[in-house]
């Protein structure tokens, strides 16, 4: 299950109570439901009785537990608790996790591509100038992955804070991937970070390094697991994918659609960036606290299987990330 999926099952949850005459409100027409701040909240969670309780003229943690009890019941939800004033946490079940990853391996490089901005028609268009020529090229790929019509509508002007440096330039100083990260990474507003010893250094303090490496680790991982005669599994019914490591990794890909189509309407391809960042990290911990290979004498087992299938959806969603913002993916580094 999605984001975009449970945020569609809430706001279903608040159609039927009010049908039910369980809430007497207007029913908005979009619910947002986020990853909690802190981990033992659940996998995400929304502040929509807060937002109804006024209208409905009833305490909010009343509206919270209307919703709780409806929502609980929706397949692929494990637990619904209310939390503080009225913020309902939701937990999902095994079998959704599963779905997530085999929702990425079934679509590969497409995974997160939508029809979101269907009829949209724009052009992205620039000065030459080194930032906006980067930010042209990646929103449209942004808004193409998007379903919209991009480089056959009306001009769109792309005004990001200039690099100070001009493409050949920063090409022979950085080479093409780390002078696209460097101009797409911050906030068009912000000034970029044109730090040659920074951007190409190997280690872990350099993000894009984190991000290619997790990818090329993810790869070394399916080849090794191939050697020793060990196949991904997405079959998650034997209770994994309850850990944290493994739990934060699953949200960050299946949010990885909503993130693709905010970027786009918000022409904005640093949140791309980030939530690669964040991908990676990710990754990283779940690499180190739910290990996808046996280690020592220890036998292969069902939970390897998974988790190696869990890795495989993070290097295809890690590629289709760098691909978007116009950057490489090796697969070795």
């Amino acid at each position: 299950m999605t984001p975009a999926e449970l945020s569609r099952a809430v706001l279903s949850t608040v159609r039927r109570a009010v049908a039910a005459d369980e809430l007497r409100v207007a029913v908005p027409e979009r619910i947002s439901v986020q990853r909690p701040p802190r981990p033992g909240c659940g996998d995400y969670a929304t502040n929509v009785a807060l937002q109804l309780a006024g209208a409905a003229g009833r305490p909010s943690r009343e509206v919270a537990e209307v919703l709780r009890k409806r929502l609980a019941t929706e397949p692929g939800i494990a637990q619904v608790v209310i939390a503080g004033p009225g913020f309902l946490n939701i937990t999902l079940d095994v079998a959704a996790y599963g779905d997530v990853v085999r929702r990425v391996l079934e679509r590969g490089a497409a995974y997160g591509h939508s029809d979101a901005l269907a009829g949209t028609s724009v052009t992205p268009v620039h000065d030459g100038e080194a930032r906006a020529a980067a930010t042209a090229e990646a929103l449209t790929l942004l808004l193409r992955a998007c379903g919209a019509q991009a480089g056959a509508g009306h001009p769109e002007s792309v005004r990001p804070r200039p690099a100070g440096a001009t493409p050949a330039e920063l090409r022979e100083r950085l080479g093409d991937d780390a002078a696209r990260w460097a101009l797409l990474r911050p906030p068009a507003d912000d000034t970029p970070s044109l730090d040659a010893a920074a951007l190409l250094s190997q280690r872990a303090g350099n993000p894009l390094f984190r991000v290619r490496y997790a990818h090329a680790r993810t790869r070394a991982l399916l080849r090794n697991a191939h050697d020793l005669g060990i196949e991904p599994s997405s079959e998650a019914a034997d209770g994994t994918f309850h850990h944290p490591a493994e739990t934060d990794l699953l949200g960050l890909i299946a949010d990885y659609p909503r993130v693709i189509e905010t970027a786009a309407r918000h022409r904005a391809p640093d949140r791309v960036a980030r939530h690669l960042e964040r991908l990676a990290d990710a990754f990283l911990r779940f690499h180190d606290e739910c290990p996808p290979l046996p280690r020592g004498d220890e036998k292969p087992s069902a939970a390897h299987r998974v988790r190696l299938s869990l890795a495989e959806a993070t290097g295809t969603v890690l590629a289709g990330g760098l691909t978007l913002l116009g950057i490489s993916a090796p697969e070795h580094l």
